[in-house]
């Protein structure tokens, strides 16, 4: 009985020293308060998934930014001179985990791009390494072989992946084949509405913002007109 009872306690004790998950399973052992997460960062929407999520190449160049959650102009700036200074001078085989005050940086680096997630301080970062790594996988099985200049060329297709899999910074689609088979239902119906001479990955740039847009080639407010050759334009 003794022994039965130090099991127990230690399976307790075990059980409480993990974070809360989003749904708690068991209320009488976990409790999770959204008032309380409400009142310690009253200005951050999303606590349980990622905040935002920047690829970045090792130029210091922004290949894809979102931000889930909510940040001012300014915040947005600060955040990305800090990946620049504190993630890309990082030795290959130092930490991939970043603690910044509310939130925390946990990125993997695929040749020449940083995937860099902000995520809040309670969240795993072993789950977080592995959803980058799916996001990634995804865009590989859709670009066959993903590379740098897909994503320069190819802004909307990666946005529209990411959207697919994350809602509000958390992960609503593992399946990486359901997610491609959306994608491909999204431009045959594009396809069957667009009418001849237009320019198809215009249609698909809805809710881009214009720096988005302008990384396409394009200028905000005239659809379909690229400023550049090719479907994503010139480079810079």
């Amino acid at each position: 009985n003794k022994t039965t009872a130090c099991t127990t306690q230690a399976l307790a004790a075990w059980v409480l020293s993990f974070p809360p998950p989003a749904f708690p399973l068991c209320r009488a052992f976990i409790t999770l308060d959204m008032a309380d997460l409400d009142a310690a960062h009253p200005g951050r929407a999303n606590k349980l998934g990622w905040h935002f999520l920047v690829l970045m190449s090792r130029q210091g160049k922004i290949r894809l930014s979102e931000f889930f959650s909510s940040y001012s102009e300014a915040e947005k700036r600060r955040i990305v001179r800090d990946i620049t200074a504190e993630v890309l001078p990082r030795a290959p085989k130092m930490c991939n985990i970043i603690e910044k005050g509310e939130y925390k940086f946990v990125y993997r680096r695929y040749a020449s791009l940083y995937f860099v997630a902000g995520v809040p301080q309670g969240m795993n970062e072993l789950l977080v390494l592995e959803q980058i790594h799916l996001f990634v996988e995804a865009l590989d099985g859709y670009f066959n072989s993903v590379c740098e200049l897909d994503l320069v060329f190819s802004l909307h297709k990666s946005l529209m992946i990411l959207f697919e899999m994350f809602i509000g910074g958390m992960l609503c689609e593992s399946n990486k084949r359901e997610v491609l088979k959306s994608i491909v239902e999204a431009e045959e119906l594009v396809e069957e509405m667009t009418k001849p001479g237009e320019d198809t990955a215009a249609q698909l740039d809805d809710g881009l913002s214009y720096q988005e847009q302008f990384q396409l080639g394009r200028k905000p407010g005239r659809r379909g007109h690229a400023a550049g050759a090719g479907s994503g334009g010139g480079p810079r």
